[in-house]
């Protein structure tokens, strides 16, 4: 368990810390210094892409599917799943906790981080696509960090070479181990929140959550089928719903705004530690959130029958701007057009919760556990999704791999709405973590290849105007 401790606080505790004017500190991890360092010189290197090119992502997300196989998944189902995994209880809870540690300030940093997050999912997108290997298992197409970290390491395809490569077995566990212990957070927070809405006990909202999981992912390509209609759905109610409490609070919009930008530069004073805190909180968030250069939306993204790789890398540039501009600004605003004594010595769900009771009464709360459930169901099966490729990387194409993968997870999805096990979460934060850096190993090297996608996608655009 110390070691354990050791290494989380390694990659997500400060490594050290700095100064500022004013007396406030600025602590900086490991995985900051990764991202946000990272993030700058993928939007410089793509000229600013989420700037440049967000009406393309607008058009590549209308597009239709124009592909041949049935078994292929679409660009716009592939934005789909990684969404389904972005848009998690971490844009609920997340974002209150960042809000209640960094005050209002912290939602500027969030939005900064996810601009530049965008790019830097362009690049892993783009080189997914253009290391992905036909499907023999489920139809289609699979690959992902640990298709191209291999490429890089060993200079031959998946295909072309026997042996695996250090790096992407170890992305690819890492990858696993974190998504086993969101499992277990998935299954304590539902049951949680059902607990508090409704008096359900944790078994029966388990075992009922457990079930309708199983029917889906043990089943060969259910995920995408269902994930085509709880994404749409749950992103659209919880839109829906803060768009009719910022109407109902349009007169304190001003204030709020101006709280935001006034605390994001230190101008006001608002929480303890200062400015630093404000950043940093924000920026974690952000980067929690959005994944960006974890290297887990690439797994989808690689199955994706798309007719150019920097097509899926615009699209999954646009996941990040609806997971942190769109939804996560969504539950920023739920919170700061909320009176502060109303929340006062809450925190988390119970924070949220109470939050949504004052805009909408009882119902607030109902819908607050309703649309928490589908944001966690949707996360848990869009990560089974992500493990196809990482459970073949490791054990070859069976089936036996696959399936006792899914029965793992289903089992610590099971133990988590019964129990909370911190321990199984670091586990899982650290898998994460380590993902990230083994992603980057390769990433930045590799990233040439994307930026040649993008060029030559881009003169394809001019040709044809």
């Amino acid at each position: 368990m110390a070691l354990i401790q050791w290494i989380y606080n390694l990659l997500w505790g400060d490594l050290f810390t700095i100064t500022l004017p004013g007396g406030s500190e600025l602590g900086l991890s490991l995985l900051v210094l990764i991202l946000i360092p990272s993030g700058i010189f993928f939007t410089v290197r793509t000229r600013f892409l989420p700037f440049r090119l967000f009406p393309d992502m607008i058009r590549i997300t209308l597009e239709k599917k124009t592909s041949s196989k049935t078994d292929a998944i679409s660009g716009i189902q592939a934005l789909i799943i990684s969404t389904a995994t972005r848009v998690g209880m971490g844009n609920l809870v997340g974002v209150v906790a960042a809000i209640s540690a960094g005050g209002p300030g912290a939602v500027f940093w969030m939005w900064v981080t996810a601009l530049l997050g965008s790019s830097t999912a362009f690049a892993e997108a783009t080189l997914a696509q253009i290391y992905k290997d036909p499907d023999p298992l489920y139809g289609g197409f699979r690959g992902g960090p640990a298709w191209y970290i291999h490429r890089f390491f060993t200079k031959k395809t998946v295909r072309e070479s026997k042996k695996r490569s250090v790096i992407a077995v170890l992305f690819a566990l890492s990858g696993l181990l974190c998504w086993c212990g969101i499992s277990q957070v998935i299954g304590n927070s539902v049951s949680s929140s059902f607990a508090n809405a409704f008096r359900i006990p944790p078994i029966w909202t388990t075992l009922i959550l457990v079930l309708v999981a199983a029917v889906i992912v043990l089943r060969k390509n259910a995920t995408v089928r269902v994930l085509d209609i709880v994404v749409p759905v749950m992103a659209g109610l919880y839109f829906v719903i803060t768009i009719f409490i910022i109407i109902k609070n349009t007169g304190r919009l001003p204030a709020v705004f101006k709280q935001i930008f006034e605390e994001a530069f230190g101008l006001r004073q608002a929480v303890a530690g200062g400015f630093g805190a404000v950043l940093m909180n924000g920026a974690k968030r952000g980067l929690f959130s959005n994944e960006a250069g974890s290297g887990s939306a690439p797994c989808a993204a690689a199955a994706a029958d798309i007719s150019h790789p920097a097509k899926e890398g615009l699209l999954q540039a646009f996941g990040v701007f609806i997971d942190t501009i769109v939804i996560c600004s969504c539950s920023a605003m739920i919170m700061l057009l909320t009176p502060e004594n109303l929340t006062a010595g809450q925190a988390g769900m119970d924070l949220l919760q109470a939050a949504m009771h004052y805009h909408l009464g009882s119902f607030g709360v109902i819908f607050t556990a309703v649309i928490l459930w589908l944001f966690s169901f949707s996360t848990f099966i869009g990560i089974l999704f992500y493990a196809r490729p990482n459970v073949a990387y490791l054990f070859g194409d069976n089936w036996t791999s696959q399936t006792l993968y899914k029965i793992l997870a289903l089992i610590m999805l099971f133990v988590g709405g019964l129990q909370a096990y911190t321990f199984v979460w670091d586990l899982g934060d650290i898998g994460i973590a380590f993902m990230t850096v083994f992603n980057m190993l390769a990433l930045i090297p590799l990233s040439g290849e994307a930026m040649r996608s993008l060029k030559e996608y881009e003169g394809n655009q001019v040709k044809k105007h």
